[in-house]
């Protein structure tokens, strides 16, 4: 009799969690992702295979949670190497989400870039040397866009407030606010969202000398993004993204 209640228990959490993603992924839900292939205007072709994985937990309304680790795959759209008087051009989409043996589909646009390099030094602390402590938990770290990291107390702090919550992993919780005289808006929602390596205003390029956003991936064509630099558009497997997620039809004017 118990053996058959823990197998009613089992089945019913079955049902409940396929059900929790019958649906899509709320829009403005943020994909916080390491890509793992490159970008290079002068040799990549329409249709390479893009591919990343989100790298922090991933909170969802109703308690569901897209898993540190899960894979996200696209494809180039469109490449032009630069020639004079015209700039770089890649253009890519990011459109399923991969984990636990499922496939969801996803329309993504790009709020923030940070080069490799970037990403490598929002990890490193900024302690002295005689104040790291024995372990990483103990470390202070600045985020791409400038706000800082207190691993010890939980802290994400900017101009003196606190304006996110960490773990002593390393992962950052916040929600996002507008960038001044950028194209980022503030969040939508009350929800906090998984930044990881990212400021809660992170907009635009980091780390890059001439690389720019040219189309997000907000307004049409919905979901396609564009990346273009007077010399080559070049972009190492390890930078990082800040994804943010919107329905196929959702278009609108900022990030």
């Amino acid at each position: 009799m118990q053996l058959n209640r823990l197998y009613e228990a089992a089945f019913l959490l079955l049902v409940l969690s396929i059900g929790a993603w019958a649906q899509e992924i709320p829009a403005g839900t943020v994909l916080p992702v390491m890509l793992s292939s490159t970008l290079d205007a002068r040799r990549d072709k329409p249709g390479k295979i893009v591919t990343g994985k989100v790298m922090q937990e991933v909170p969802l309304p109703g308690g569901a949670k897209i898993p540190k680790g899960a894979r996200i795959v696209g494809q180039v759209v469109s490449s032009y190497p630069a020639s004079p008087g015209v700039p770089a051009r890649v253009a890519l989409e990011l459109h399923h989400l991969e984990f636990g043996g499922k496939s969801l589909p996803v329309s993504v646009h790009l709020r923030a870039l940070a080069s490799m390099m970037s990403v490598f030094e929002a990890k490193m602390p900024t302690n002295s040397w005689d104040d790291y402590g024995t372990s990483p938990s103990d470390w202070n770290t600045i985020q791409v866009g400038g706000a800082g990291v207190f691993r010890g107390n939980g802290q994400v702090i900017a101009d003196g407030a606190v304006v996110g919550r960490a773990t002593d992993y390393g992962a950052v919780t916040a929600k996002l606010v507008a960038m001044p005289k950028s194209l980022c808006h503030a969040d939508d929602d009350a929800r906090e969202q998984a930044l990881w390596v990212f400021s809660p205003w992170a907009c635009g390029t980091y780390g890059f000398a001439d690389l720019t956003i040219a189309h997000a991936g907000r307004t049409e064509p919905v979901g396609e993004i564009e990346l273009r630099s007077e010399r080559n558009v070049y972009v190492q497997g390890g930078s990082g993204w800040l994804l943010r997620t919107q329905s196929a039809t959702q278009a609108g004017p900022a990030n």
